[in-house]
């Protein structure tokens, strides 16, 4: 969906990269992540940022870029690339449909905004339905195209590393 209405691929990484999670970034470190010519991230965070939709801040000798959180379409582009990785929906039917789910975690790649095709999930809470969440996972790769992983605990470790997606 993003990829038809955006052309350039660099462009859909660097939306992915900074708007489906609070990512900051730098020229050099971006291109080797995206494996991309420093000239055409170059040239797309520059498109970007002329845009208003990043802002661009000199840390030092580097140039540090992140989402313009006051721009005025900064929430409808967040959703869109929600929706792009289907995390919203798929969220969402777990939530609702697998039991007393206390929390729920976004980990690994997609935590820090890398769309590597995986996503990886924690879910926190007791008595869950675990045939129904093997059935969204096959359901969520048909529609999006991911791999979903998820790790079930009875209780929370305190100590996950990613973004908490349901729960206090």
């Amino acid at each position: 969906m993003l990829d038809s209405l955006v052309t350039s691929k660099t462009r859909v990484k660097l939306l992915l990269k900074f708007f489906a999670h609070n990512n900051s970034g730098y020229l050099r470190s971006l291109a080797k992540e995206f494996e991309e010519s420093t000239n055409s991230v170059r040239v797309e965070l520059n498109r970007l940022a002329e845009a208003g939709l990043l802002l661009a801040e000199d840390e030092g000798k580097t140039k540090v870029y992140r989402a313009n959180h006051m721009h005025p379409f900064f929430t409808e582009i967040k959703n869109m690339v929600s929706k792009f990785l289907g995390l919203d929906d798929l969220m969402e039917r777990i939530v609702r449909r697998m039991g007393e789910v206390e929390r729920a975690y976004i980990v690994g790649d997609y935590a820090m905004g890398i769309d590597s095709g995986i996503v990886e999930m924690v879910v926190i809470g007791k008595n869950l339905d675990t045939q129904y969440l093997e059935f969204i996972k096959s359901k969520t790769f048909e529609k999006v195209n991911r791999k979903v992983q998820v790790t079930i605990l009875d209780t929370d470790p305190q100590d996950i590393v990613g973004i908490m997606i349901y729960g206090n």
